[in-house]
């Protein structure tokens, strides 16, 4: 049994270790936990007593998916336990939500589980890994999760990029997105609007431009292609009546900065103005520059 525990503790740091750590990890993790777990330390729960990961980052889960879960566990029962955390009231989820939620759906009372203590810091890892590797976030609930492993785990974007085996121009990407509008991301969220279409819409100026751009794209049902080639004309246009006006000499430096680092730049009386919209996008831009706090 000591052996056991100790066995278990080892893998969850090699697990764990910021430089082995990638996808594919949260599937060993589980297999660890549950290789690793006595038969008598698998436990019924109240499903009363549990609260979901409070770092998940899925927000919109698959009613006909679940539903099917919860026919066959209302069938079969739950094959595989969940994976708990001790919480002041009750338990927090660490892995295996929808088989919670399914659960419910199936008017179960009580769910199998084991029970681990992890630090805060590694729930909001596997929360996020778990759902990365199963495909189930949909981009906002990505980049919304990026942001808040960033701010949790203080760690840069290049150092989450590697944590997630993602490159970090895509990190980058993903987490330009919550530049968008509301409405805009609520239509990201849905699946209205693709990666690609809202990609394109960041490139625009203006929120009032982007929601009636985001519309156009919706209603017409445009491809991502010809978004692309949209929103990269319009601000080329704006650009150049404004430079007219100002005789800008800088224009052209301008344009480059501004497409190195997706957001407004103005060159005006000898000073160069960057824009953002929060600390986020300050970080991003410095990592950008390669500017360490």
């Amino acid at each position: 049994m000591e052996n056991k525990k100790r066995a278990l503790g080892k893998g969850l740091e090699q697990l764990f270790d910021l430089d082995s750590l990638n996808v594919d990890n949260v599937s060993e993790f589980e297999k660890q936990i549950y290789s690793n777990t006595p038969g008598e330390e698998i436990i019924e729960l109240n499903i009363d007593e549990l609260r979901p990961n409070p770092y998940q980052p899925r927000t919109v889960f698959d009613e006909k998916s679940l539903r099917e879960l919860a026919d066959s566990i209302k069938e079969n029962g739950v094959f595989q336990p969940i994976i708990v955390k001790k919480s002041i009231k009750g338990y927090d989820v660490i892995a295996g939500e929808r088989r919670l939620r399914a659960s419910k759906m199936a008017g179960k009372k009580t769910i199998p589980a084991i029970i681990r203590q992890l630090s805060d810091e590694k729930m909001a890892e596997i929360a996020l890994l778990e759902n990365l590797q199963r495909e189930n976030l949909n981009p906002l609930e990505e980049a919304k999760a990026y942001k808040s492993l960033i701010e949790t785990l203080k760690i840069t974007q290049d150092e989450l990029a590697k944590r997630v085996s993602k490159s970090r121009s895509h990190v980058t990407n993903m987490i330009g997105l919550l530049r968008l509008p509301v409405e805009v991301q609520e239509m990201v969220s849905y699946g209205q609007l693709t990666m690609g279409h809202a990609r394109a819409l960041s490139k625009l100026e203006g929120d009032e431009e982007i929601i009636e751009m985001a519309k156009e794209i919706v209603e017409n049902k445009m491809p991502v292609r010809d978004a692309e080639e949209v929103s990269a004309k319009a601000p080329k246009k704006q650009v150049q009546i404004r430079h007219r006006e100002k005789n800008n000499e800088y224009k052209y430096v301008e344009d480059l900065l501004r497409e190195k680092l997706d957001t407004k730049v103005k060159v005006k009386d000898k000073k160069l103005q960057i824009s953002f919209v929060n600390d986020a996008d300050l970080n991003r831009i410095l990592e950008i520059l390669d500017i360490k706090e």
